[in-house]
């Protein structure tokens, strides 16, 4: 008999088990954090990843009632790319991040790419009411049972509302609200509220192959084309996508438009990297004097990054963030419970340089909050007591180079080499899991004077911000040990240094 009761309790456990991994994979993101300490190898610590599986591109940005929704392409059951859903979490302060459910998740009509969402404050669309106006996402049907098929119409557009701020999101019974009109590239839509002769529109820029398409609606339910957009002379290494369209005013006071177009594969250091065009819309059609292409980071892992709507206006800012990754070798990178991170959230600005007008992207405010406690740097060799870091360095005229290094001859370097800035990482740690990781960076200065380099180092990635975002260059890197000195050549003795805080 006890050899049965110990058969029966071994099946009760078994069964039990069993019964307890129904319940985890039923669990939502938001309860995921049991899989996951925030404190595995490589696991940012200030940067948002999510708890656990695949994640890419930052979608559905919106801010609402005091707080900052993000939205993301998440596949809850596997580390690598598959059918894709909307992860959501949301922050007051663009630091510190709390995990919620899954937002938006397939069915029939495809899996769920990326988009965009926007506060329909007028009730246009007549999904919400003049009280309780609807949040409405703008995003990609994906039917991968079409394309699996052969057919070129399988991507179209589709709409979710909430009526609870975000917390649950009911599919538009309509849906798609734009067909695909036979097109194998037909995706990302990213809708702003634009006034033209006072008179209130929606538009949508949308990803088509190698052009962005303008769509106007008055009610975010009909859409009607209006132009596209395609200079012969930008990037077309890869397929056009992630657009996103926006005003930002200019150092005289006069408002431009700024076009953001993602492009995979042709970045200017290989993979993945986002364009951006400046010039003036009209509602209908997007202009520009730019003759050339300028690329809004010149680091590998900057990609499909947007900014968030519905930022008040008493703020006034335009906020953007990134995945910060590459198509190159997102899917492979030497992480397990989760893949992926974000960039820190950037303030886009326009600055003149020349006769041209340039695109700034620079740390929001709200990241000083990280600082824990400042440093003091004394000589050309500082000793690194804590991984995250935060570094305000004042360079002399000429070439000049920060060197991070442990004892187990992990080295990243970080310098200015003739008129380019260079983010060397071909022994920066782990490096072997894809050919080209291991890499020298460069992005050209254009005879930019240097007065700052601002770096920021996470576990597992650094974000260098010249003289206020002026240039930027994002890299991921694995070191198995934590950098353990640093050294300076070619700066003034003035600089400033912060150990910093983790957020989770």
């Amino acid at each position: 008999m006890k050899g049965v009761k110990q058969i029966l309790a071994l099946s009760f456990i078994l069964l039990l088990g069993f019964s307890c991994q129904n319940k985890v994979k039923e669990q939502t993101v938001a309860e995921t954090t049991t899989f996951s300490d925030y404190n595995e190898p490589f696991r940012p610590q200030y940067h948002f990843s999510p708890p656990a599986n695949w994640m890419n591109d930052p979608n559905g940005m919106v801010f609402h009632k005091g707080e900052y929704h993000l939205f993301y392409q998440y596949y809850p059951d596997s580390n690598v790319w598959g059918p894709m859903h909307w992860g959501h979490a949301t922050s007051k302060n663009l630091i510190e991040w709390k995990n919620l459910p899954v937002a938006i998740a397939p069915d029939s009509l495809g899996w769920i790419f990326s988009g965009s969402a926007v506060l329909d404050s007028e009730n246009s669309s007549g999904l919400g009411t003049a009280e309780n106006p609807p949040l409405v996402a703008i995003y990609t049907y994906h039917n991968n049972v079409k394309g699996d098929a052969g057919r070129i119409d399988f991507q179209t557009q589709g709409i979710a509302y909430s009526l609870d701020d975000g917390v649950s999101w009911e599919k538009f019974s309509g849906n798609p609200v734009l067909a695909n009109p036979g097109i194998r590239d037909f995706r990302d839509p990213k809708v702003t509220k634009v006034e033209v002769d006072g008179k209130a529109m929606w538009v949508m820029s949308l990803a088509v192959k190698d052009k962005i398409s303008f769509y106007s609606s008055s009610n975010l339910l009909e859409w009607e084309h209006e132009s596209d957009f395609n200079p012969a002379w930008a990037a077309y290494g890869g397929v056009w996508e992630c657009p996103d369209l926006f005003p930002l005013q200019s150092p005289n006071g006069e408002q431009k438009w700024v076009l953001l177009v993602s492009i995979n594969p042709g970045g200017p250091n290989g993979g993945s990297a986002t364009q951006y065009f400046v010039g003036d819309f009209d509602g209908e059609t997007f202009t520009t004097n730019q003759e050339e292409v300028k690329w809004l980071d010149h680091g590998t892992d900057n990609y499909a990054g947007v900014t968030w709507s519905n930022v008040p206006d008493a703020d006034g800012r335009t906020i953007f963030i990134g995945w910060m990754s590459n198509w190159d070798y997102a899917q492979v990178v030497p992480t397990e419970v989760w893949r992926s991170a974000m960039t820190l959230p950037r303030e886009l600005s326009l600055y003149d340089e020349g006769e041209e007008l340039w695109v700034a992207s620079n740390p929001v405010k709200e990241v000083e909050q990280l600082r824990d406690e400042a440093l003091t740097i004394e000589g050309e060799e500082v000793a690194l007591e804590n991984e995250l870091l935060e570094f305000s360095l004042k360079p002399k005229a000429g070439d000049f180079s920060g060197t991070f290094e442990n004892e187990f001859g992990e080295i990243l370097v970080i310098g200015k080499r003739e008129d380019a800035l260079f983010i060397d990482r071909t022994n920066s740690g782990l490096t072997n899991f894809k050919e080209g990781f291991a890499s020298v960076m460069t992005a050209p200065l254009n005879g930019l004077e240097i007065n700052e380099v601002r770096i920021m180092l996470d576990r597992s990635s650094v974000e260098v911000f010249i003289n206020d975002g002026a240039l930027a260059m994002t890299a991921l890197v694995f070191p198995e040990h934590p950098y353990s000195k640093l050294l300076l050549n070619g700066f003034e003795k003035e600089n400033k240094a912060y150990s910093l805080k983790k957020i989770w």
